[in-house]
Formats: C-alpha cells, structure tokens, sequence
C-alpha cells in the first residue's frame, strides 16, 4: 500500500528520532523471508532492545540526514530491513546474525557505527561488542586489579613474619 504524503513524513520523522539516538544501524537485505519469519524476527528485536523497520530507501535517506548515518545514503540499495541499536550498541549485529544463522534468506549488507559505514561482513564484530553489563564488568576488574596487588604487597611482610616465627616454633618443638 502507497503511503500519502503525510504517512511518509511521519515516517521519516520516526526514524529521524530512532537514528539520533541509536548506537548501531545494520541494514540487511530480507528477499524470501516469510511472514512467520520477520514477525520472530520482530518479536527478538523488541527483546533485544532494536528499532526494527522496513522502509523505502528514500525516506530511510531523508531521515538520516544529519545524523551519524549518513554516511549509508549512498549505499541505500535494494529491499532493506533496518536495525537500529537503542540499548547497546551491538545488540542490532547480535540480532541479524543469530537470526541469519537459521534463516540464510537474511543477508546483512552494511554496518554503521559511529559516523562510518562497513560492509555486511562486519556485522560479526558489531555483534562481539560486549554489552553495557559486560563492559562494566571488565572496566571494575580493570579497576580493582590495582587495589587487589596493593593488598597483597602490604600484606606480604606480615605473613613472611607470620611463616618465620612459625618454622622457629616448628624447629623449637623438634
């Protein structure tokens, strides 16, 4: 069904709002899909924190525009599904590949983060980024590995004591 004037321009002000806050963008080509397909596919999206869209390619240019996805306006070819990161940003890569492990109709055809584009084939390290759990994560072991040594390094000339009065008691009683 062809959308009026005013249904493109709501749907270029929605996915105006959608790529000003995203973190990632994946673009992928979606030919041969079924229905059933695309509804779980939907369904993982909004689990997963993705901004899921089918859109043309022109008002997909249009809402880009002066964002850090327009860097993809050229590149905007073709039936697309578009994926948008809201919560971290490897979390449209994760989705896309997972999905396209079980559904090889799903082709990803660029990758955008942070003002630049990448082919398709990218999309395996955009879905390797931890998420914000996991990075914070790391960031504490980062962050308490000094603290830890410190510890221990303070900690050493006590229990070397501790070990010598203890062989001195030990040789005592032998």
């Amino acid at each position: 069904m062809a959308l009026n004037l005013a249904q493109k321009k709501e749907v270029v002000a929605e996915l105006a709002d959608v790529a000003a806050k995203a973190h990632s963008l994946v673009a992928s080509e979606y030919i041969g899909l079924t229905v059933e397909q695309l509804t779980e596919l939907r369904k993982k999206a909004r689990q997963g924190g993705v901004y899921l869209r089918v859109a043309k390619n022109t008002l997909v240019s249009r809402a880009v525009d002066g964002t850090d996805y327009a860097c993809v306006k050229d590149t905007l070819t073709g039936p697309l599904l578009y994926a948008f990161s809201t919560e971290d940003p490897g979390a449209a890569g994760r989705l896309i590949k997972e999905f396209a492990k079980a559904n090889d109709k799903l082709q990803p055809k660029l990758v955008a983060i942070g003002g630049k584009a990448y082919p398709g084939t990218h999309v395996d390290v955009l879905a390797s980024l931890p998420t914000r759990e996991q990075a914070l994560s790391m960031l504490l072991s980062v962050l308490v590995q000094p603290a830890t040594m410190l510890v221990r390094v303070l900690a050493e000339p006590a229990s070397q004591v501790a070990r010598a009065i203890n062989a001195v008691g030990q040789q005592k009683s032998a």
